[in-house]
């Protein structure tokens, strides 16, 4: 059985970085993720670490994240943007 990649774009509200994209799979595996613009290395990072997660860990272990004095941070946002897609 093939298994087709669900492709999403989020605009982020809030935070430094200007778009979310992110490659699901049928699993709500998540197999592609980056940030465009933000902090490179932080958002890079946790792109990194989210591949291979399902979908609902990512959120469970980002949601609620802030960023400096910030009441969100990429983190979150990813973890909102997720939401958005499961719900």
């Amino acid at each position: 059985m093939e298994n087709k990649l669900r492709v999403f774009e989020y605009i982020p509200q809030g935070v430094c970085s200007r778009m979310i994209h992110v490659e699901i799979n049928a699993d709500n595996i998540i197999e592609e993720a980056y940030f465009v613009a933000g902090c490179s290395g932080n958002t890079q990072g946790v792109c990194a670490l989210a591949k291979g997660m399902h979908v609902n860990e990512v959120i469970n272990r980002l949601k609620g994240i802030c960023c400096g004095n910030k009441t969100t941070s990429c983190p979150d946002q990813l973890a909102k943007m997720l939401e958005k897609i499961v719900s």
